[in-house]
């Protein structure tokens, strides 16, 4: 039997009460991990527990306009030392670290399908999904969320859901063009840009296991589009590591 590796990453993830990763932007990074076949362990943080616990490490916060300035996912490289906070900034690290297999960071199409799929699913899931995630929280963590968020809404998280069935009928269309630049390159392989997955697989496979995790029947409602479906099933294999 062969020995187990010592980890070189330890992964700051998002808890929930399924003891499982669900946040879309930590998935990312785990789906690079678990593809580049890098070791590391997870330390599971509740919302209200990542800034103090960041600051205790000695993380600065992050120099950007929002009021988060402390987020998940964060790693420890634990052969440099370095703590870095942020997906796109790990993301750049893990790549120029542990550049075989490479995984494309961006590409033009890419861009193109972050940027709509962003306006067009990342608005329903702003409500499907925002008022759902509170259900699979702690109390103390969702009486966090509830407190963080609600205000910014001006409304009750349940509320989003009002209307729910017409919203995501309205975004049929624009949800299927969005499936269709996805395939673009389909007759090369599975994933976005042919036969290997680029970080933007990861982020459309991260953002569809968030939805899994947190509702199944919001997953089945955005997987059964063309594009959506074939790019998660080819990411599932990295998936298998999700704790």
């Amino acid at each position: 039997m062969a020995a187990l590796r010592e980890p070189e990453i330890v992964l700051y993830d998002l808890a929930c009460t399924k003891n499982i990763c669900f946040s879309p932007v930590v998935w990312r990074i785990r789906l690079m991990l678990n593809y580049k076949r890098i070791a590391y362990r997870t330390i599971f943080l509740e919302f209200q527990d990542i800034e103090p616990t960041l600051k205790e490490l000695g993380i600065p916060p992050a120099t950007t306009e929002s009021t988060i300035k402390y987020t998940v996912p964060t790693i420890h490289h634990i052969p440099s030392n370095k703590y870095i906070m942020e997906s796109a900034q790990i993301a750049e690290f893990l790549e120029s670290t542990y550049p075989d297999p490479p995984v494309p960071l961006t590409s033009a199409l890419g861009r193109e399908i972050e940027s709509k799929a962003r306006a067009v699913v990342g608005t329903i899931f702003g409500k499907s999904i925002m008022a759902r995630e509170v259900n699979i929280l702690s109390p103390q963590a969702g009486e966090y969320f509830r407190q963080t968020r609600e205000p910014k809404i001006g409304r009750r998280l349940e509320e989003l859901l009002a209307n729910e069935d017409e919203t995501w009928d309205a975004a049929d269309g624009d949800i299927r063009a969005v499936g269709g630049l996805m395939q673009r390159n389909k007759a090369d392989g599975p994933f976005l840009l042919g036969d290997r997955p680029s970080y933007t697989d990861f982020f459309i496979a991260g953002a569809l296991q968030n939805a899994r995790v947190i509702d199944e029947g919001v997953f089945q409602r955005i997987s059964k589009y063309d594009g959506y479906k074939q790019i998660y099933e080819a990411c599932l294999p990295y998936m298998e590591k999700e704790d």
